[in-house]
């Protein structure tokens, strides 16, 4: 039991201090200067898209209805049967202004759907600064001025926009949207300050051309599951800079049933897993509440550090989904998303298949993945 006690003891310590260190790191995040140069270098926008998610069309619009003139809107869907196509034209005749074009890119010959259709776009892109987000991506009017103004520093290369999530109407996706406003926010502010950018992660990512030919374009990520995060780290290795932007991006969850919403979490702990696998060992000190639950499971006298935990806890969450998101934590959900990160966490060390746009495919030791 002494043995167990010092292990207890040593996790809740780790994760303590780790919660400490999202504090300290949000506040660093904060404290840097917004720029603000009146730069207008001309944007290409590449959006993939298969199906329609819920608030589709509003998401769409957002970038259609953006206060920059000089961007052009790409989209790619597979075929003209998707029904993001017809949405699609709806509103370039609602717009006729706005530089846009449909991509059919017809079936993908690489693993990874996605960077086959990013891929597709890029050769028809006519401007050097690209914005890649998803159809669940919903933006200011402002956002691509913001952007413009980050990337007037010519050193900034390739950037992440920190995303806000807004949950559907299902509980899994309010505690799903729990976790990325707090734990995963939390990971890329901790990140960040201890050893700097070194990785793109989420569903918008900016960068500039000449990165993408410096790794090689995206036929090197078209075998990886996880290819925003190589993109950064082989963007970094190369010696670009990589930040984390300081432009909020809305990201759309929308709802899901358990089956679904487990299915793709599954996806992501393996991912990780396998994209970067000591740090997916690490992740067990971002996990203070279900630590300190486990403590006092086994030692009930532990009780005043669950208490001190839980405080700890609520404060790291208030300062990445308060401070930064401009939202505030649900109380109730977010213990109960804690325990349930856990344990998806934990299962994430077995199995080495996921299950994406109804495929089965198989990851290997090196972050690839390719069909089963």
């Amino acid at each position: 039991m002494v043995t167990l006690a010092i292990l207890l003891a040593a996790l809740l310590a780790g994760s303590l201090v780790y919660s400490v260190l999202i504090i300290v790191a949000a506040r660093r995040y904060l404290s840097q200067k917004r720029p603000n140069a009146d730069t207008h270098l001309p944007i290409s926008v590449l959006k993939p898209l298969s199906g329609l998610d819920e608030g589709f069309e509003a998401n769409l619009r957002s970038f259609f209805e953006q206060d920059y003139a000089d961007c052009e809107l790409l989209f790619a869907v597979r075929d003209e049967s998707d029904p993001a196509t017809a949405v699609i034209r709806e509103l370039q005749a609602e717009y006729p202004d706005r530089s846009s074009q449909l991509i059919i890119t017809g079936v993908p010959p690489y693993p990874n759907a996605k960077v086959f259709s990013l891929d597709r776009m890029l050769k028809t892109a006519r401007y050097d600064l690209l914005v890649m987000s998803d159809s669940d991506i919903r933006v200011e009017p402002g956002f691509l001025s913001s952007i413009a103004a980050e990337f007037a520093d010519e050193h900034v290369a390739l950037a992440t926009c920190p995303y806000r999530a807004v949950a559907g109407e299902s509980i899994w996706s309010k505690l799903e949207s729990e976790g990325m406003n707090t734990e995963f926010l939390g990971g890329l502010l901790v990140a960040r300050m201890l050893e700097g950018v070194k990785f793109a992660v989420g569903p918008t990512l900016v960068a500039r051309r000449s990165v993408l030919v410096a790794i090689g374009g995206f036929n090197v990520l078209k075998d990886y599951l996880a290819e925003d995060f190589v993109m950064g780290k082989l963007a970094a290795e190369k010696g670009f800079g990589v930040i984390l932007s300081r432009t909020i991006v809305e990201h759309r969850i929308g709802s899901e049933t358990l089956s679904a919403n487990a299915a793709h979490r599954i996806r992501w702990c393996r991912s990780t897993r396998r994209s970067r696998p000591l740090g997916y060992i690490g992740q067990v000190f971002t996990y203070p509440l279900p630590v300190a639950l486990l403590a006092c499971a086994v030692f009930p006298s532990w009780w005043p550090a669950l208490a001190v935990t839980a405080a700890i806890r609520a404060l790291a969450a208030w300062s990445t989904a308060a401070w930064i998101l401009q939202t505030r934590p649900h109380w109730l959900l977010l213990p109960l998303q804690d325990v349930l990160s856990f344990a998806f966490w934990l299962a994430g060390f077995f199995g080495n298949t996921i299950v994406w746009r109804g495929r089965r495919y198989y990851l290997y030791a090196d972050g690839r993945f390719d069909l089963r």
